[in-house]
């Protein structure tokens, strides 16, 4: 199984911290860098918090391996076209690293902070699916797209120049929903991201998935299956209750995280292995810390 790093981009996020994180996850041998796409955090106290996009621009062009992205970009306040744009663009600038996760919005704070319409659960969700369709018919046509819909349209648009990937970059959806979800998974993702579930449950969400790629005419294969997880590690028991603070491990790990000490680690990554997980994006939220993420991945990589 693949590991990555990903960090809450609004959780105080500058840019010596981003240029040291993304020199170390290069070099300590991670797969990928990923991060959230929000403007604050759900609550206070706001912290620093980079572009999204712009920071990874950064990373493209002071990189030369590891693959990144949004998890996710939300369509609540990027425009889907923007986002074909500039994905194609910087996957191309990249050499191909980029894998471009989008989402419907979910985090009430920073619409209403800066004037986004979240809309109804339903609703937003219908959004989504609108967006989804932009962002691969501009991707994945080359010929001038059209489309009608309630909030987005496309008359005979085209992006140029073509993306070199055929299709432009991967495109993943994230989240846990088997009703709406999943389905548009099957229709639209290169990649499932599930986050913070238990291994029992991706089991069962990544059976419903290859029922609905089946639906889909699609081979389970087509559609990567990755997880986003918090992970609390330590190098020994000591270290792990320093970092816990106070919390109970067991209940965490009920809870989906990924915790313990190096031998602890690798067991539940060698679970969620077994159900199926492909590549595991391990929150780290610690962005100062660089030396316990040396140490895990000394240990675990």
């Amino acid at each position: 199984m693949e590991i990555a790093i990903m960090i809450e981009g609004q959780d105080g996020l500058t840019w010596p911290r981003w240029q040291r994180l993304a020199s170390a996850v290069e070099q300590l041998g991670f797969v990928g860098l990923y991060r959230s796409d929000h403007f604050t955090n759900a609550g206070p106290p706001d912290k620093e918090s980079l572009e999204l996009w712009l920071s990874l621009a950064w990373l493209a062009s002071h990189t030369q391996r590891i693959e990144f992205g949004p998890l996710v970009t939300p369509v609540s306040f990027r425009h889907p076209a923007f986002t074909a744009r500039i994905g194609a663009q910087l996957d191309d600038l990249s050499g191909g690293r980029l894998t471009l996760g989008v989402g419907a919005g979910w985090q009430h704070r920073e619409h209403t902070m800066f004037g986004f319409d979240l809309l109804p659960q339903a609703d937003r969700m219908d959004r989504f699916e609108e967006g989804l369709e932009v962002i691969s018919r501009l991707l994945q046509i080359d010929a001038p797209a059209s489309f009608d819909g309630q909030y987005y349209q496309l008359h005979e648009a085209v992006l140029l120049p073509r993306p070199q990937r055929p299709g432009g970059p991967p495109l993943l959806i994230g989240g846990n929903g088997p009703l709406r979800t999943l389905p548009l998974v099957a229709r639209f993702a290169d990649e499932w991201n599930a986050v913070l579930i238990p291994a029992a449950r991706f089991a069962e969400l990544n059976a419903r998935l290859d029922s609905l790629l089946a639906e889909q005419g699609r081979p389970a294969s087509a559609v990567r299956r990755s997880m986003m997880t918090g992970v609390v590690f330590g190098r020994d028991q000591a270290e792990l209750r320093t970092v816990l603070n106070g919390r109970d491990a067991d209940e965490l790990r009920e809870q989906g995280l990924v915790v313990g000490t190096p031998g602890e680690v690798q067991e539940q990554l060698g679970g969620l292995a077994s159900v199926g997980v492909q590549r595991v994006m391990l929150q780290w939220l610690a962005l100062d810390d660089l030396d316990r993420l040396e140490a895990l991945a000394a240990t675990v990589l």
